[in-house]
C-alpha cells in the first residue's frame, strides 16, 4: 500500500503543524450555519488542504462533493454543477462542496466562471471550502472578498524529520542520514511528495538510469513520457511520476483514449493498461504491496516515440456524473455487471468506461445485449451526451 495512503491522517487531530489553522478551521466548521461566509484554504501542495476536507466532511456528518478549478472553468459549468447541489439538498443529503485548485481558474474559457463562483459564494446555503497553492493572482484576490481565508504554511524540516522516521520506525526499514536529509530538504515541505519519495528509496522504485528527473505531476509526466526520445528517458520520466498508482493508470487511460491513434495503437494501448489496471486490482485484493513495483514495468509497454499521445483529463459531464452518484439502483447493477467482466473496480468502470460505452452504443459501433430492464436506462443515459 502506498504509505501515503496508509499514514493518511483519519482525524483532524492527528494532522501535523499548522496548529492555529487547524483551530480556526474546525471552528468554522462547528459555527456554520447560512450566511457564513465559505472557506479558502491556501498552502503549498501536499500541505494536507484535501485531507482536512475530507476528514471534516466525514466528522461533521457531510456528504462530500468534490471538484476542482477544470469543473467550474465558466459560468455554465458553475450554473451546471453547483445549482443542483444547493437546489436539492433534500435528495443529496447534507452536501458539503470542496474546490480544489481554485487558483487554476485561468484563461478565455473561464470567462465568467470567476463571477459566477463569487456569486455562488456570496448566497451558499451548504459549507463551500476552497483550495488554492496561491492566492496572489487579481481573480484570487476577487474570490477573497467573499471568503474567510485560512494560510496553512509549509512543515518545517524537524517536523517531517519526526514524522518519517515515526513510519519508518513502523514500516521497520532504514534510510540513511544523509539521503534522509536530502528527502526532507528535496519535499520543500511537501508531506505527500516526502512520503511517497522516502517509500521509493526503500520499495527499489528508483530508476535504473543515471539520469534524474525532478519530481512530476500528472500532466508534465503524461507528456515528457511520449515525448521520450528512448525508452530508457520513458523509464526515468515514468518512475519520476510519484502519484497513486490509480491516479497514473487512469491519466493514461484518459490520455490515450482522447489521443487520435490508429485502430491497432488503441487496441494495443488499452490491452496494456487493463493488465496494469489487474495487477493494482490484485494488490489492492491481496495486499501484496510488494508487486506495485512491477506496475511501472507493464506501463513502460505504452512507450512509443511519437505516437501523438498527449495528456488529456477525461471530464464526464455534470448531469451524466449526477445520475452516476444518486440515479440508484439500476446504474449500479449494470456498472457492477460490466466492471466484473472488464475486471476493474465498479467506480473505475462508471468513471472512466461507461461514458466510453455509451458513446459506442450511440454510435451503434457496439451491441452489449443486455437485458432489456436496460433499455430505458441506457437511452436516458445516451441523450445525456448529446
Amino acid at each position: 500500500m502506498m504509505w501515503s495512503e496508509k499514514y493518511r491522517p483519519k482525524h483532524i487531530l492527528d494532522l501535523i503543524g499548522n496548529e492555529e489553522a487547524r483551530k480556526l478551521f474546525v471552528e468554522w466548521f462547528a459555527k456554520w450555519k447560512k450566511g457564513v461566509k465559505p472557506l479558502l484554504l491556501v498552502g503549498p501542495p501536499g500541505i494536507g488542504k484535501t485531507t482536512m476536507a475530507n476528514l471534516s466532511a466525514k466528522h461533521f456528518g457531510y456528504d462530500l462533493i468534490s471538484l476542482n478549478a477544470s469543473d467550474v472553468r465558466n459560468k455554465k459549468n458553475i450554473h451546471e454543477i453547483l445549482q443542483p447541489v444547493l437546489g436539492n439538498q433534500s435528495v443529496l443529503g447534507l452536501p458539503m462542496i470542496f474546490i480544489d485548485e481554485v487558483d487554476g481558474i485561468h484563461g478565455r474559457s473561464d470567462y465568467g466562471g470567476v463571477e459566477a463562483l463569487i456569486n455562488i459564494l456570496k448566497e451558499s446555503t451548504v459549507p463551500i471550502i476552497l483550495a488554492a497553492n496561491n492566492h496572489s493572482s487579481d481573480k484570487m484576490k476577487k474570490i477573497k472578498k467573499s471568503v474567510t481565508t485560512i494560510e496553512l504554511r509549509p512543515l518545517s524540516p524537524r517536523l517531517l524529520l519526526l514524522h518519517m522516521n515515526t513510519i519508518l520506525q513502523k514500516e521497520n526499514v532504514r534510510i540513511g542520514p544523509g539521503r534522509l536529509m536530502k528527502l526532507i530538504t528535496d519535499s520543500n515541505g511537501d508531506i505527500r511528495s516526502m512520503i511517497n519519495s522516502g517509500q521509493a528509496l526503500v520499495t527499489g522504485f528508483e530508476p535504473p538510469t543515471e539520469k534524474s528527473f525532478e519530481a512530476l505531476d500528472v500532466e508534465e509526466g503524461i507528456n515528457a513520457f511520449y515525448k521520450a526520445k528512448s525508452i530508457d528517458e520513458a523509464r526515468s520520466i515514468l518512475y519520476s511520476m510519484r502519484i497513486d498508482p490509480r491516479e497514473k493508470i487512469n491519466a493514461f487511460y484518459s490520455s490515450v483514449i482522447t489521443s487520435k491513434l490508429s485502430a491497432n495503437d488503441l487496441e494495443k494501448f488499452l490491452s496494456i493498461i487493463s493488465e496494469a489496471d489487474i495487477l493494482y486490482g490484485r494488490i489492492m485484493k491481496t495486499q501484496q504491496w510488494r508487486l506495485l513495483r512491477y506496475l511501472d514495468s507493464i506501463l513502460l509497454g505504452l512507450y512509443t516515440n511519437n505516437s501523438g499521445v498527449r495528456y488529456s483529463q477525461y471530464n464526464l459531464s455534470w448531469p451524466l456524473l449526477n445520475r452516476l452518484r444518486w440515479d440508484g439502483s439500476k446504474i449500479k447493477s449494470i456498472t457492477k455487471l460490466l466492471a466484473k467482466k472488464m475486471h476493474v473496480s465498479s467506480s473505475t468502470f462508471s468513471t472512466l468506461y461507461l461514458p466510453y460505452i455509451l458513446f459506442c452504443m450511440k454510435n451503434d459501433s457496439l451491441d452489449l445485449e443486455l437485458d432489456e430492464s436496460f433499455d430505458e436506462l441506457i437511452e436516458k443515459e445516451i441523450e445525456l451526451l448529446e
